[in-house]
């Protein structure tokens, strides 16, 4: 057997990348399936089989993983964002910034369309609450050797809601990706990516670009429940433990320190309200409907 790394997956195929500079074709073995566990993109596999057609034969154990989107064994997430047309909602970065939390990822954000938007409020909020923000704007190329800096060598996942600049950051990397331009009516982009796939750099950097948000949709909060969820809020940690009561939801509660932080302005109120707001979906979490990708 031989020993790669899956780069797309597509239509129920796998393509394996074991560094001879072709790809394999594979199939899944079908015991995979009886053991709930499917191939991601960003895995590293044994697989048998001649020339370019081959089989998935075992999946080496996982740093990480996401079921939407379907990858694994990241070192970080990028998320890209704007100021511009479509304006970011914080609560969409928020959203996927506890889902990648809550799997000890950490989060890079990138600002970009800073020649159309300066960005400003949302780099403020993020860097505040101890995010590394990284202003760019495809259009002039500001910012992007600092991006491409900050991920070297990595294993990265890009994500985006639709229209932000994430196909021409890319581009910006390196990379040749579809772009589209941005509806004025609808505020998103006309193309956007299809499937989850790896691409790697000259340098070592290997970037898995993934669709955007919607990908990310509240059904994938099911991986996080309410108990947990304080954690995947890296600027609430100096706060936890802190509290009156050893069981604090961090909502009403007297005594909270994390209310107090919030209150003496150490913390973001857009922060917290994301906080709240997936704290309510998560209460809906049934432990035994619990799911693993």
């Amino acid at each position: 057997m031989e020993r790669g790394r899956i780069v797309k997956a597509l239509s129920g195929f796998y393509y394996v990348d074991s560094g001879n500079g072709t790809l394999t074709q594979c199939r899944a073995r079908g015991r995979f399936r009886k053991e709930r566990m499917s191939p991601l993109v960003g895995d590293w596999v044994r697989f048998s089989g001649s020339g370019a057609q081959g089989m998935v034969e075992e999946i080496e154990p996982r740093r990480n993983s996401f079921i939407r989107p379907a990858v694994s064994n990241l070192d970080a997430l990028v998320v890209l964002a704007s100021g511009a047309n479509p304006v970011t909602d914080p609560f969409l970065i928020d959203r996927v910034a506890a889902i990648a939390g809550n799997q000890n990822v950490p989060v890079v954000l990138c600002v970009n369309k800073t020649d159309l938007e300066s960005g400003e409020s949302l780099t403020r909020i993020y860097r505040h609450a101890g995010f590394p923000v990284f202003p760019t704007s495809a259009a002039s190329g500001e910012g992007v050797a600092a991006l491409h800096e900050a991920v070297r060598g990595k294993t990265v996942a890009f994500t985006g809601n639709s229209g932000v600049g994430k196909s021409s950051i890319l581009n910006c990397l390196g990379f040749s990706v579809e772009t589209g331009e941005v509806s004025e009516k609808l505020g998103r982009g006309r193309h956007t990516t299809r499937h989850v796939e790896l691409f790697p750099l000259a340098d070592g950097t290997c970037v898995i670009d993934t669709p955007g948000f919607s990908s990310f949709d509240t059904e994938q909060m099911e991986l996080i429940l309410k108990e947990n969820l304080q954690y995947a809020f890296p600027d609430f940690a100096p706060y936890l433990g802190r509290c009156r009561y050893h069981d604090c939801a961090h909502l009403s509660e007297p005594g909270c320190a994390v209310l107090e932080a919030l209150a003496a302005g150490e913390l973001e109120p857009t922060r917290h309200a994301s906080y709240a707001r997936l704290y309510e979906a998560a209460k809906e979490i049934r432990l035994w409907e619990h799911k693993q990708p």
